[in-house]
């Protein structure tokens, strides 16, 4: 392997034949692009970032995931379309051909998901808590969007486990906005009344898929909650999370840093 090559990019590099070889050597570098997927972007988000770079139309993307027969594609009502594959697409930085296609831009990403799950002995890890590895990733696509704070993820994952361990619904603002379609930076006590599976102040349990793709490290924080008695948090201006256990603490909490 060229180790000149960073870690977490990919080329498209399929069996070339002699003559192939030596074409490509006169013609000179390939065209190579390069391409970013931030942490905690939706499939809609990435579609949008490869079609204004120019690698692939948007909705060829979109039509390309809800199209691609994969494992991780759950077979739900709810998650007909490009969900099916929310949550699955790695994000990471790739180096690929200016000419690829939608499909196996797709695969690609897909492909180095299933490099993270083994890296990370998911599905083992994700059994021991008597999870499947979509429910793992689904909570760490919450995960994902809640943290600010690196040292945090285990601690919300926790925090969302003792919810679902009591049967309390998870009340995650992140899910809210994924339900209404959209970003918005504060969300109102009407839009919580979303009719909607992914809203997690009307579901009990899990959304029924991730709701944006999580990186390493909200993945691991899925299957290595940190263990504490925590049942709540709030937002502090600076990113960080106020952690409480009871609902009196909670709304201590909220009076002081949501003003």
């Amino acid at each position: 392997m060229d180790s000149s090559l960073k870690a977490g990019t990919y080329q498209l590099t399929p069996a070339l034949s002699v003559q192939q070889i030596a074409g490509r050597i006169a013609a000179g570098a390939p065209d190579l692009k390069v391409f970013t997927v931030p942490e905690g972007y939706t499939v809609s988000q990435v579609a949008e970032l490869l079609d204004e770079a120019g690698f692939v139309d948007r909705e060829a993307f979109l039509t390309a995931v809800a199209e691609t027969d994969h494992p991780y594609a759950v077979s739900k009502p709810e998650l007909e379309g490009y969900r099916r594959l929310e949550g699955y697409l790695f994000p990471d930085t790739y180096h690929v051909g200016s000419k690829i296609t939608g499909q196996e831009l797709v695969q690609l990403m897909l492909d180095r998901f299933s490099q993270e799950m083994d890296q990370l002995d998911y599905r083992n890890k994700a059994a021991a808590l008597g999870l499947t590895v979509h429910e793992a990733v689904t909570v760490a696509a919450m995960v994902e969007r809640e943290a600010r704070v690196p040292d945090e993820r285990p601690l919300i994952a926790g925090v969302i486990y003792n919810r679902l361990r009591l049967g309390m619904p998870l009340q995650i603002d992140a899910t809210v906005q994924y339900a209404l379609g959209e970003h918005r930076a504060v969300i109102y006590y009407r839009d919580l009344e979303v009719d909607s599976p992914y809203n997690t102040y009307r579901i009990s349990g899990l959304p029924p898929g991730p709701i944006a793709s999580p990186g390493s490290a909200s993945l691991r924080a899925a299957v290595e909650p940190a263990a504490s008695d925590y049942l709540y948090y709030v937002a502090r201006p600076d990113g960080s999370h106020a952690f409480s256990r009871t609902l009196s603490e909670h709304n201590a909490n909220k009076r002081k840093y949501l003003q």
